[in-house]
């Protein structure tokens, strides 16, 4: 049994890679903070009590701003393969908080690799992946693929761009197996609630309810390519089982605006976007990536990979899933409401 340890392993993309890599029959292990609330509810269908016989799942508090925490990690849990996927994530948030965000998402990186440098010396075999972004390529001209010159355009970006040469020099200077993922856009209904894609389709479908009655978002005219989380997972795992390491950009080779996404998730909520959407400034970014679009022509050919859900499917799975949670939502203010409406008709 092959065992892989996943640093930000509560995000979408570990979960999506946990589930791949427990059906696969991997021993799974992954790094989650210490936190007042749980915030492991992405691992809920998947997670076993690690007393029971047979639990392939183990979680082990850490975090990549602690250097001692994930060499201890790495000793107890002896990964095959690991996958780096922590970071502060948000784009326009890295803005408020540059100095955090290359914290963990720069400097964290380089604390990891050198953990499996040191738990590598005794010919240890194990293989890395680093989770690089699109952000990267920022200003870049599209379509971007693995010899675009980066131009990051955000303290993450900027982040990422350290992280992604920390690797490769890694794996120049120290002959370690790593592989350097530069992933466009990848949504699905695990995506968090801040991020621009969940904010449109969380907030038509509750619009469409009742519940809400304004969606205030920044830029409508920026380009993403978007893809299925669910399928960029499978492109970082067959990274580490080839014969040598390299990078690869994983893209669908499609963009699309915000604009362009909210009019199609509109569409299927059956609702007028343009009578409940504002523009606000405090989203927009100091300085804007216009246009992302991935060739991932490399990573088809060699790896055999190639994006299974559409566009335009991929926001249908979200505004379905969006819709039952406001549906939930509504169903338990009406209860609620018929509560109190009771208790005021008896005081």
């Amino acid at each position: 049994m092959k065992k892989a340890l996943i640093s930000g392993i509560t995000g979408q993309d570990g979960s999506f890679l946990a589930e791949l890599l427990l059906a696969k029959d991997y021993e799974v292990h992954g790094i989650v903070r210490r936190a007042s609330t749980f915030n492991t509810d992405r691992l809920d269908p998947i997670y076993a009590d690690p007393h029971e016989h047979g639990t392939a799942l183990f979680l082990h508090y850490g975090d990549v701003t602690d250097g001692a925490s994930l060499r201890h990690i790495l000793e107890k849990a002896q990964p095959d393969e690991i996958y780096n996927l922590a970071a502060q994530s948000h784009v326009r948030v890295s803005f408020d908080q540059a100095e955090y965000t290359a914290d963990v998402v720069a400097t964290g990186t380089l604390r990891l690799l050198e953990a499996v440098r040191d738990f590598a010396r005794n010919g240890r075999d194990v293989r890395f992946y680093q989770a690089g972004s699109s952000e990267m390529f920022g200003a870049a001209k599209p379509p971007q693929g693995e010899t675009t010159p980066f131009y990051p355009r955000s303290p993450y970006a900027a982040s990422k761009v350290a992280a992604h040469w920390y690797a490769v020099n890694y794996r120049e200077a120290y002959g370690l197996f790593i592989c350097n993922g530069i992933l466009f856009n990848h949504e699905s209904p695990r995506r968090g609630e801040t991020f621009v894609t969940r904010k449109i389709t969380r907030a038509l479908t509750r619009i469409k309810l009742g519940l809400q009655k304004k969606l205030f978002l920044g830029n409508l005219d920026a380009r993403r390519d978007w893809g299925y989380a669910g399928d960029y997972v499978e492109a970082m795992w067959l990274m580490l089982q080839q014969p040598s390491p390299d990078d690869y950009v994983v893209a669908t080779g499609e963009s699309y605006s915000v604009r362009e996404f909210l009019e199609v998730a509109a569409s299927y909520c059956g609702i007028d976007w343009t009578r409940c959407v504002e523009m606000d400034p405090r989203y927009l970014r100091p300085t804007e990536v216009d246009f992302l679009q991935g060739d991932s022509s490399k990573a088809q050919s060699r790896l055999g990979w190639k994006p299974r859900v559409g566009f335009e499917e991929l926001v249908r799975m979200m505004v379905e899933h969006d819709l039952e949670l406001a549906r939930q939502e509504k169903t338990l203010w009406e209860a609620g409401h018929k509560v109190v409406q009771r208790g005021l008709s008896h005081g």
